[in-house]
């Protein structure tokens, strides 16, 4: 199995994530050294093809400037593009591609949870998405071909945009450094850093990309999922309550308690709860004409007798944790109550055959949770 990265050059990963994590961009030469791509641009085209994959072309000089065309397309339309001036990106090819799912491998350095997906860019000669800034981290990994990039200022939701485009081109960008990629080399970008990466003849471009929900998501979202576990009972009370001067006006003391309301609900298991679901669902989800179910003995003899493995599906997302009495395990949105040696067990590995699962089960929360899981298709029973 691929293993996660070490060092990002001749740099260890502490020392990275110390002085540039978030931080300031990092160019890092020959990363993964004689990388070779495992798509070439007629490959990604073909995958551009497909209704249930995401893409995109920007057209630099199209029927606007940075005209942006969202998929799926038809052969027609690459047939017609012009010789330079465009890209076509495809997102989440690690849910499609297993030799690029296994490129995940090499940022686990990154807990899990955060890693997104892999974007893959191919552009012909002086092909560009422009001049932007993006409000999460991303290594751009070099996978053929050559790219020249520019980074540029930091910006923020202030910072002006390009007018008639749907895409954030920004207005004004400001050199700070540049250099040219080629395959193997990568660059690590911070949130909120500008950059412009201009195709140098043909390449293609992996964008490997980490999830950073918005802080008003966090509240509005974390406050929904609290408020649907309470009761209509729970109401706002004073049984303290004094006379006042004004009968308009709000108190400290009612203010003080709200805020103790609120502050009751964001407990550890609270934000944990929503937290592990919220950052495990799958950005696509599968669609399954599928309604036959396993059940616990099914699963199991087939593991035993047969020798079957469970595999960690491409798309899904496992993260767990650990409270003082019980460890919680989150699987593509969904929450469940296991022992810690079993959450453990799936976050870190992507197979795990009957010897090494069969002690697990040892323990009565374990046995349905695998059922459940097997049976949404987060694991998959093959050999």
């Amino acid at each position: 199995m691929t293993q996660p990265l070490t060092h990002l050059g001749d740099m260890p990963i502490d020392i990275f994530l110390r002085d540039y994590w978030q931080k300031k961009p990092l160019l890092i030469r020959n990363a993964l050294p004689d990388f070779v791509s495992p798509l070439d641009g007629d490959e990604l085209a073909g995958l551009a093809l497909e209704e249930e994959v995401e893409s995109r072309l920007v057209v630099e000089h199209g029927k606007t400037p940075w005209e942006l065309r969202h998929g799926p397309f038809d052969e027609k339309t690459f047939a017609i593009l012009p010789e330079s001036h465009w890209t076509l990106l495809v997102q989440a090819v690690d849910q499609w591609v297993p030799e690029v799912h296994e490129l995940l491998q090499h940022f686990r350095f990154i807990p899990n949870w955060r890693l997104d997906d892999i974007m893959i860019s191919y552009a012909p000669d002086q092909g560009s998405v422009g001049p932007h800034f993006d409000y999460y981290d991303v290594f751009l990994l070099q996978g053929a071909g050559k790219r020249h990039w520019r980074i540029g200022q930091m910006c923020d939701v202030t910072s002006e945009r390009v007018a008639g485009t749907p895409l954030n081109i920004l207005k004004h960008f400001d050199v700070a450094d540049e250099w040219i990629l080629e395959p193997g080399d990568m660059l690590y970008i911070p949130p909120g850093v500008a950059h412009w990466g201009i195709a140098d003849g043909e390449c293609i471009t992996y964008s490997i990309g980490f999830r950073a929900p918005s802080q008003a998501d966090i509240v509005c979202e974390l406050t929904q999922d609290i408020a649907s576990r309470l009761t209509n009972d729970q109401r706002f009370r004073d049984p303290d309550l004094k006379a006042q001067n004004n009968p308009g006006e709000i108190s400290h003391a009612a203010v003080e308690n709200l805020k103790d309301i609120l502050l009751a609900q964001l407990t550890d298991e609270n934000l944990a709860h929503w937290f592990g679901k919220h950052m495990t669902e799958r950005k696509y989800v599968e669609e399954t004409d599928s309604e036959e179910t396993v059940d616990n003995d099914d699963w199991r003899a087939a593991m035993r007798e047969e020798e079957l493995l469970l595999w960690r599906h491409p798309a899904a997302r496992f993260a767990y944790h650990v409270l003082a009495d019980k460890t919680l395990l989150f699987v593509d949105g969904q929450s469940f109550r296991c022992s810690r040696e079993l959450a453990e067990t799936l976050c870190q590995i992507t197979e795990i055959d009957w010897p090494t699962l069969e002690p697990l089960l040892d323990d009565p929360l374990n046995l349905p949770v695998m059922t459940a899981l097997i049976n949404q298709e987060s694991l998959l029973l093959d050999e």
